[in-house]
């Protein structure tokens, strides 16, 4: 991705949800002249997480933008890893596209799990997931990319029989048909939450 400065890191925060905490982040970043490029928040049972891209105009050790982070904020208890941001390789333009699976039925063990190694096993990459549990039943929605070799009326049958082993009702829908039908935004695909660490 492009950055505004040079110098790119990947933070990623946890700590238990309260206020402020994106505020004592954005404020470490801008002590160091540096920018926020991109982010992405949850709460998930109390625990804040926030993963996000920033870049300085000079470089720094990792070490000292998480030491800078965890200590230089009013916020308690912040747990924050740095890593430089490394180029990454892009596939080809239009060589897959976004869609959606949602799957829900009554919750058991390794509902994730078969999930996600079928799409492995596929070369489909999750790029946000949401999962949850409400009584008995769990709730599974997550946005992919596909490979545009794939046929998908063979991946929505090949996802309807994997859901009916475990006693899930799937449906693989584009985003725009996702988003059209739902009149959700995607990313996050679940939408807004209480607690947003602000």
């Amino acid at each position: 991705m492009q950055t505004r400065f040079e110098h790119a890191y990947v933070l990623n925060v946890l700590s238990d949800d309260h206020p402020g905490i994106i505020a004592a982040v954005g404020r470490a970043v801008n002590e160091l002249g540096g920018n926020i490029d991109a982010c992405s928040q949850t709460v998930l049972s109390g625990y804040f997480t926030l993963i996000m891209v920033v870049s300085l105009p000079r470089p720094v050790e990792p070490e000292d933008l998480s030491g800078k982070i965890q200590g230089g904020g009013t916020t308690r208890g912040l747990q924050v890893m740095a890593r430089r941001l490394q180029p990454t390789e892009c596939a080809g333009e239009g060589a897959a596209e976004k869609f959606v699976v949602t799957a829900f039925g009554t919750d058991r063990p390794g509902i994730i799990l078969r999930f996600s190694q079928y799409l492995a096993g596929k070369d489909i990459n999750i790029i946000d997931m949401y999962g949850g549990r409400s009584g008995e039943d769990f709730v599974l929605v997550s946005q992919v990319e596909i490979p545009r070799q794939w046929d998908i009326s063979l991946l929505q049958a090949d996802l309807a029989e994997l859901g009916r082993e475990l006693g899930f009702t799937v449906r693989l829908q584009h985003e725009n048909i996702f988003v059209a039908t739902n009149q959700l935004r995607i990313g996050p695909l679940h939408g807004p939450r209480a607690g947003s660490g602000e």
